[in-house]
């Protein structure tokens, strides 16, 4: 556990998870899949740079919008064809073709979780469930909020046995995308249960979960999963996260016990949860 800002502790009494990435670990490869299909569409439009050019341009828009509905990183798709003097497609027709493409790579997951022939641990981020748990014996109420269609984040939370901890508090993508946002949730969270700024954290591995806890003056958890190994941290995603506002910084939840500790625990103590 890595501090980066001392925050104030032991109010905690509402908490925001994001899915993908931060608990979830069944998409684990998407950019792999996005990226791809947005250089492949750009290097196809009359004014495309070279190659290199356009994927680090995509890079940078696909990382900084991870967190936001998977609409927001089409609809950037489509301004950039235009910018290059090409003919965008609606971009409901490009998230229908991404989805395609990642549907093939994890559905080999989905099935194995369905089947019981995957271990659903297998599919979390290490130490999630405990985490959970952890947080739900100590009275905090908890939200989930994805990028990802509901639908998918409905089931996959199911799958991977974490669904109960939330009481009907799961938010994703809808088909209406302008109604729903992570930032909107958050203030109605606050509005909601009457919290000061540090009586809410939100924990994440991407951009928008951390800014927009930051600017309700929350605590925020930066998720630096290594979801390759399961393991360590990613320090790309470690340097977003700090550049991001994040007050804490965990490769995962295997320290569980001293994270819960250090934030719902009143006194100068950052190791254990005796003092709960």
């Amino acid at each position: 556990m890595e501090i980066v800002r001392e925050v104030g502790r032991g109010e905690v009494k509402c908490a925001l998870f994001d899915f993908d990435g931060t608990i979830s670990l069944v998409r684990e490869g998407w950019q792999g899949v996005m990226v791809p299909m947005m250089v492949e569409v750009l290097m196809e439009t009359p004014g495309a740079e070279s190659e290199e050019e356009v994927r680090e341009v995509v890079r940078d828009f696909v990382e900084r919008l991870t967190g936001k509905q998977t609409i927001y990183q089409m609809i950037r798709l489509a301004e950039e064809v235009k910018k290059r003097g090409g003919e965008p497609l609606d971009p409901l027709e490009y998230k229908r073709i991404y989805h395609e493409r990642l549907l093939e790579k994890i559905n080999h997951r989905l099935e194995g979780l369905r089947n019981g022939k995957i271990d659903p641990e297998k599919m979390r981020v290490p130490g999630a469930l405990e985490m959970l748990e952890a947080l739900r014996e100590r009275g905090v109420v908890m939200y989930l909020a994805s990028g990802t269609d509901l639908p998918y984040v409905l089931e996959e939370t199911r799958l991977i046995g974490i669904d109960k901890f939330f009481e009907g508090k799961i938010y994703g993508a809808l088909d209406r995308w302008w109604e729903f946002s992570k930032g909107e949730l958050i203030r109605r969270i606050i509005s909601e249960n009457d919290l000061r700024g540090s009586q809410f954290v939100a924990f994440g591995d991407g951009f928008v979960e951390i800014e927009e806890a930051k600017r309700v003056g929350g605590i925020a958890v930066g998720v630096a999963s290594d979801e390759v190994r399961r393991g360590g941290v990613d320090e790309w995603k470690r340097r977003r996260l700090i550049e991001a506002g994040a007050d804490i910084i965990v490769p995962d939840f295997r320290e569980h016990e001293r994270l819960v500790g250090y934030l719902l625990c009143p006194t100068n103590s950052s190791t254990g949860a005796s003092c709960i």
